[in-house]
């Protein structure tokens, strides 16, 4: 019994080897036991044997280049003995479709080595234009801002977008400072909002009958809107959220606005514009720009929700909606989505919620340059973009589409269809339109004392 336990043993034990031998052989390596140096040697005395044997199809693999996986690499060896020799169609087949596979290889390489260096050197060309851009700003333009903001020169400069670097400087110039607002009074501001903020955390009453007019309930829901818009801007940032860099200073020029104008206090989409002149420009700088902005009529107007004139916009948009793009126009009817489905929040945030952030930032410049009419020039520029998709839509896609707009979207191609816009509609401007329709707004008003109630 205990001699029959033993030959069985050994015959596994054979077998075993046997097997491990041909599992090693099939990928050209061997299983690692015993003594290294033995080992060492036994490779190197199969590997002395394996060059000797080699057929003139084997040695086919010696003339690539390119060093396939070893299981493409099995195309091309032999089957182990204990099986049936390849025919020489199916060994050529194979042979053919390795060496394809190869090719291919070589080819998806060398596509994407292409790709890669167009790449590099489109960006090196950006890279060096916003370099020389930068310079020009720097050294001829700002230095002799009053005199050549308006040339021709300038203004071409100004649309092609402003380099990051002097981005905040030229914005702060453009906007201006009508309210003459200082540093000093940026801090008085924001030392009555933190006073502000402490006794309605404490719960007290003693502010209640400020000039503002406001009572706490109404303040506190200020403050908490304030807070809860703060989480909510450009999220995927992570930087204006509680914790992150910019948190408390996007916190402090929305509370110290608060305080500065409490006639129109503290409106949802405020946090979007604060933020990107904060990526801009210092604090101080940012609430200057921030509040000289926001005094403009047109965001005035919205701002204070004056139904009136914010109509008034609305009309004067579709005159021009009208000029340049009558067909989707007409869609945008038979659907019934009137502008301010999606006027209202581009306008609010001045596109920065809606389009990626650094396009937002280069549609600011033109902004910054051309005034209120480039907003809606933008908005017929968008429109225009996309006219073929719009105008498949319904009403509910519509909104959804232009309320998220793609994030892949061009600046190039973008600003392409802004410019093939014309703001002239029978010989008048934006700002011609826009006055007349205020003018027949007020006689209307004049005309129909029930409207002034």
């Amino acid at each position: 019994m205990l001699r029959s336990r033993n030959i069985f043993a050994r015959k596994k034990s054979v077998s075993v080897e046997k097997a491990d031998d041909l599992g090693w052989n099939l990928f050209n390596r061997f299983p690692q036991q015993g003594n290294p140096r033995t080992v060492s040697k036994e490779y190197e005395e199969r590997i002395g044997r394996a060059s000797k044997s080699l057929s003139p199809k084997q040695n086919v693999r010696k003339s690539l280049n390119f060093e396939p996986l070893s299981t493409t690499a099995l195309i091309l060896e032999d089957r182990p003995a204990n099986l049936p020799a390849k025919p020489a169609e199916e060994a050529q087949k194979h042979r053919l479709e390795y060496e394809e596979m190869v090719a291919q290889a070589k080819r998806r390489e060398f596509k994407d080595a292409q790709r890669r260096k167009k790449q590099l050197e489109e960006r090196c060309k950006v890279e060096e234009s916003i370099g020389n851009a930068a310079l020009t700003w720097n050294t001829e333009i700002l230095p002799n801002w009053e005199s050549m903001c308006c040339s021709r020169r300038v203004r071409d400069m100004w649309w092609q977008g402003i380099p990051p670097s002097v981005r905040g400087r030229v914005w702060s110039l453009a906007i201006g400072n009508e309210l003459n607002i200082t540093h000093d009074l940026y801090d008085i501001c924001l030392s009555r909002a933190k006073d502000r903020w402490k006794s309605l955390s404490m719960g007290t009453q003693e502010a209640e009958n400020e000039d503002s007019g406001l009572s706490v309930a109404d303040r506190e829901a200020s403050l908490e809107s304030i807070k809860l818009d703060i989480s909510r801007t450009f999220p995927n940032l992570c930087i204006f959220q509680k914790g992150g860099p910019y948190h408390d200073m996007l916190h402090s020029i929305l509370g110290a606005y608060t305080c500065y104008r409490p006639d129109v206090g503290y409106v949802q989409g405020m946090s979007f514009i604060a933020a990107v002149l904060i990526l801009n420009l210092d604090t101080a700088d940012a609430f200057i720009a921030f509040s000289n902005l926001l005094n403009k009529p047109c965001q005035m107007a919205f701002f204070r929700v004056d139904h009136g004139l914010m109509l008034t916009y609305f009309a004067a948009f579709e005159v021009f909606f009208e000029e340049n793009l009558p067909k989707l126009l007409s869609h945008f009817k038979k659907n019934n989505l009137t502008p301010d489905i999606y006027l209202i929040d581009w306008i609010f945030t001045l596109y920065s919620k809606s389009l990626p952030l650094d396009l937002a930032c280069r549609v600011w410049d033109v902004f910054c340059r051309d005034g209120e009419e480039f907003l809606f020039r933008t908005a017929l520029g968008i429109l225009r973009l996309f006219e073929d998709i719009l105008t498949r839509m319904d009403f509910i896609h519509i909104a959804q589409f232009l309320t998220k707009l793609p994030e892949d979207l061009n600046s190039e191609d973008l600003f392409a269809s802004i410019a093939a816009i014309q703001m002239q509609s029978r010989n008048k401007k934006w700002s011609q339109v826009l006055s007349a329709l205020q003018k027949d707004n007020r006689d209307m008003e004049n005309r129909s004392p029930s409207l002034k109630r």
